[in-house]
């Protein structure tokens, strides 16, 4: 099977398909020179010597981790105005940016087991609502021979006596390069098989409620010196940030901020708390 045409930028149908069957895909989102930028920028970390450990990172693919310490121009799609006004209607305010990598799959990698972003919160009742939002952004054009990421409808809303999915339940997300996918953190999803004699690269930051536990480190993977060249924003989404009431988050009795600005005192912005 094949993906769903992709709809015009529209954030309320955007956030409506993605509550209704899980995922949604919003087509050559990125233009062309962002796209090669970032593929540039990774380039270094990309030399066929960071290959997955085990068949789930996979065997044939190469993984690169902490990017916002490696690629700066990651940014642009972390914060992307376009994912993040969807991503602001289905999570909570303050929530974090869970994960970043690169995934570049080669020739010959066979297809993930399907499983959810959120599996680490999962709660063991299904079903349950989601605890993060995904994104995976195309840098080469994602194809039904090339490893193109597969979803399966409507998971997210499953109980529990309709696990496992069967394979003909799958749909392949073909999208051509600057596209991206935005679904839900409970939906079952794969890498699929890389059967064409290309790679296929993709980058996947993957979002999550303030309250729980990113799959990254980030103020380690990006400390304060390096986060202090970012955004507000960025900085807010790596952890940089407290949750009020509570003032959770904070260090040594201080805003996180003012590891990165002694002079910080509380500027209220969208996702950073004074």
């Amino acid at each position: 099977m094949s993906a769903q045409p992709a709809f015009d930028v529209n954030t309320d149908a955007i956030v409506e398909r993605i509550e209704t069957e899980g995922y949604a895909v919003v087509e050559q989102l990125l233009p062309l020179e962002d796209v090669l930028e970032i593929k540039d920028a990774l380039a270094p970390w990309l030399q066929g010597e960071r290959m997955g450990r085990n068949d789930f990172e996979g065997l044939s693919s190469e993984r690169v981790y902490a990017l916002l310490a490696k690629a700066p121009p990651i940014a642009k799609i972390i914060e992307n105005p376009v994912t993040l006004a969807v991503i602001d209607r289905l999570l909570p305010t303050n929530y974090l940016l869970s994960a970043c990598l690169a995934i570049n799959v080669h020739p010959g990698e066979t297809p993930q087991r399907f499983h959810s972003d959120d599996s680490g919160s999962r709660f063991w009742k299904a079903p349950h609502s989601w605890c993060g939002i995904s994104t995976i952004w195309s840098f080469d054009d994602f194809t039904g021979d090339n490893g193109a990421t597969e979803v399966i409808p409507g998971s997210h809303l499953w109980a529990e006596e309709d696990f496992p999915p069967a394979e003909d339940q799958a749909v392949k997300v073909e999208m051509p390069a600057g596209s991206v996918v935005i679904f839900a953190g409970n939906l079952l999803h794969r890498g699929g098989a890389n059967k064409s004699q290309g790679k296929r690269l993709g980058i996947t930051p993957q979002y999550c409620a303030p309250w729980l536990r990113q799959l990254e480190n980030m103020v380690l993977a990006v400390p304060p010196d390096i986060a202090g060249q970012y955004s507000d924003r960025v900085q807010s989404l790596l952890g940089y940030n407290v949750i009020d009431p509570g003032f959770m988050g904070h260090v040594d009795g201080l805003h996180p901020k003012r590891l990165i600005d002694p002079d910080y005192k509380g500027r209220k912005t969208r996702g950073v708390a004074s």
